[in-house]
């Protein structure tokens, strides 16, 4: 990735997963015009045993994060954009309206730009799954992370089941967007 894009980058203060995991695609990625984004913070409220991200308890979400990834999107000219976040148990909403923003604000500055959301289970709270799946990303994404078997060891916060439903409500919810065919 040239100096200017991680300029771009650290101007934003998003961090990008590209970068934060080292990732030995991330040329590859970049030069596609496709990224990766975390939001919410560093600090995560789960501890799962196939993530290093640290378990402690989140500093309050950025207001100003939305337009921040937005700026960041048009100015890097993002074809693709993937955004994630750590889990956030400790917010009301789960983080469900931070993504939201996040979307909309992407949605606003580059309305090309395929955006791909890879969130939290929200607990399967509807609620919280209707807020994101209203701001209507292209692609909602959700890692089921080993067989039921494995679950509880891999993913103690997380649970297998759980993630099975939001995916069934995903499913539903987004439905309600696509255009109908006549």
């Amino acid at each position: 990735m040239s100096c200017y894009k991680r300029a771009i980058v650290a101007k934003s203060r998003v961090a990008t997963v590209c970068e934060e995991a080292h990732c030995p695609n991330l040329s590859e990625c970049w030069s596609h015009k496709h990224a990766t984004f975390m939001v919410l913070g560093d600090l995560c409220t789960r501890r799962c045993h196939f993530c290093a991200v640290i378990t402690a308890k989140p500093n309050p979400p950025e207001a100003d994060e939305p337009d921040r990834l937005a700026t960041a999107v048009a100015e890097l000219g993002l074809k693709h954009v993937v955004i994630t976040s750590v889990a956030r148990d400790d917010l009301p909403d789960e983080g469900a309206g931070h993504f939201a923003a996040c979307i909309r604000a992407i949605r606003d500055r580059s309305p090309e730009c395929v955006i791909e959301i890879l969130p939290a289970d929200f607990h399967a709270r509807d609620d919280c799954l209707s807020t994101v799946c209203d701001a209507a990303p292209d692609i909602y994404n959700h890692n089921q992370e080993t067989v039921a078997r494995l679950s509880p060891a891999i993913r103690p916060a997380a649970r297998y089941h759980r993630t099975l439903d939001v995916l069934r409500k995903v499913k539903k919810c987004c439905l309600a967007f696509l255009p109908r065919a006549d």
